[in-house]
């Protein structure tokens, strides 16, 4: 099966998610999974904002183009929105910040420039093609790589790692599979990587090759860059969808998809549970327009197939994006996460699922784990997940039984209860005058604010408190120059009679 790599840049970071909550690295999504579920946990935030005009052009750090975001505070935006990092919320792993209205000078320009190239890797995309080939070329025994550097070693670098901890004998099948030979980053703020348990994995691939597909597109590959030829890697941000090697990589992948006219070609991705849905959602949505673009014209109507992995929380959003995907209730699991291990019972199963375009009727997930057909529901589910007749629906999502609450007319988590001042189910010990769901702006429960119809109304008003406050500034600006400038005249005539005085006295 053939495949092509596109790095990530970002990973389990905490970002805000574009419904207003907080999306938590992958220790801490527990939580989130209780209390995400029962409606917004705050009215303060920070969005992302697209521009209307898409020729719009963004600063850029070193990951590539920035992202627009807006502060939103109890119903209202903030007056000034800014640019920042689309794969760091840290400021500690990029700092860049710029308001959109600001003016930079040629110098600072010139700064930012010399920084963003600073931070780029050491070795190009070419580079690290020319070493691999060096690499498989040597003989067994001089194929060393270093494991505190993660770099496959060449002989004439043998004096830099010296006093390394290096493997030896590295061979052809361990260079095919990278993740054996790397080890997992582990800080959960900036680069914490999650590897598929074996179990996950045979699990894909023979899904994969079962429903016939012959090339992936592998969007999440970190540091597989010197694993891999040039036609089979492209150094990526998925978050803004941006070719770190230009038009040369962006023709390489665009060359994938629409190889066969786009026939066999399946998309998996595993972003950070941190990242945002919408310019994730926006990322993806620009790849399948690629791929459309091979399809001929009585073909344009099908859909590129997605595996998008990602918790079960998300479902909501994810739907919003892309009303065909629905869940699978096969539960992904990690080898190197203390709590996203298969087995496991209750609130301690992993969250995470996979969501596809691919009729489920059409996915069997394996017996042997305990998972049954439902044949009213035409498709696989848990053991545990139940057919709740009132909803007509297997309806749990966590892989517990949920129960009907005929109140709220839906199955809702075993754990929850229905509250009479609420008038929904929620945790027994939520807080009943914590804000409810709905929209930022006009605070209607049907839709948020990126759907709201008054949003243009909003921005208007925003744009005159811009204006009004910008006429503020510079009228404050004008009474501090005229107030120096009247105190310079003053200063002057103070001196001058000094002097008269200084004169008469001394005739």
């Amino acid at each position: 099966m053939e495949a092509l790599c596109l790095s990530l840049v970002g990973s389990d970071r905490g970002f805000r998610d574009g419904g207003g909550k907080m999306a938590a690295p992958r220790d801490q999504l527990g939580a989130v999974e209780e209390k995400g579920s029962s409606g917004r946990q705050g009215s303060s935030g920070v969005e992302v904002v697209f521009p209307s005009d898409p020729a719009t052009s963004a600063p850029l750090c070193p990951h590539g183009p920035t992202l627009l975001f807006v502060k939103v505070n109890q119903g209202k935006e903030e007056t000034r929105r800014f640019y920042a990092c689309s794969a760091c919320r840290d400021r500690k792993d990029c700092n860049f910040f710029q308001w959109e209205d600001e003016k930079l000078s040629g110098a600072r320009l010139a700064a930012q420039e010399a920084h963003n190239q600073r931070c780029q890797p050491p070795l190009s995309r070419s580079q690290c093609v020319e070493r691999y080939l060096k690499f498989i070329e040597l003989p067994l025994s001089q194929r060393k790589f270093c494991q505190r550097c993660q770099q496959l070693v060449l002989p004439d670098d043998g004096e830099k790692h010296r006093e390394h901890q290096i493997v030896g004998d590295v061979s052809i099948t361990q260079l095919k599979r990278p993740s054996q030979l790397l080890c997992p980053l582990e800080n959960k703020k900036t680069n914490a990587q999650y590897l598929f348990a074996d179990r996950s994995c045979l699990f894909l691939v023979d899904l994969l090759s079962t429903l016939g597909f012959r090339r992936v597109l592998c969007v999440g590959t970190p540091r597989y860059s010197q694993f891999y030829m040039e036609d089979s890697f492209c150094h990526y941000n998925m978050f803004n969808h941006h070719f770190f090697d230009g038009k040369a990589a962006l023709e390489v992948c665009r060359t994938f998809l629409q190889e066969d006219k786009g026939e066999g070609v399946i998309m998996v991705t595993d972003p950070p549970f941190g990242g945002l849905v919408e310019p994730l959602a926006v990322t993806f949505k620009k790849l399948i327009a690629m791929w459309k673009e091979g399809q001929s014209q009585e073909n344009n109507r099908k859909e590129l197939p997605i595996f998008w992995i990602f918790p079960y929380f998300f479902e909501s959003r994810i739907c919003q994006f892309f009303p065909s995907f629905c869940m699978l209730d096969y539960q992904v699991d990690y080898d190197n996460h203390a709590l996203y291990k298969h087995g496991k019972t209750g609130r301690k199963q992993s969250p995470v699922r996979i969501f596809t375009n691919i009729p489920p009727n059409k996915i069997i997930l394996p017996i042997e784990e305990g998972y049954r057909f439902c044949s009213l529901c035409q498709r696989y589910v848990s053991r545990e997940n139940q057919h709740c007749e009132h909803c007509n629906s297997c309806t749990s999502k966590d892989g517990r039984k949920w129960n009907h609450c005929f109140l709220c007319k839906k199955c809702v988590k075993p754990s929850w209860i229905h509250c009479d001042v609420c008038n929904h189910c929620a945790l027994p010990d939520h807080s009943c005058e914590g804000p409810k769901d709905g929209c930022f702006i006009c605070g209607e429960l049907d839709h948020k604010r990126s759907t709201c119809p008054n949003i243009s109304t909003s921005k208007k008003a925003d744009k005159a408190v811009r204006k009004q406050k910008q006429r503020k500034s510079n009228k404050m600006k004008m009474e501090t120059t005229k107030g120096q400038s009247m105190n310079h005249i003053s200063v002057t005539r103070r001196k001058k009679r000094r002097e008269r005085a200084h004169q008469y006295l001394c005739s």
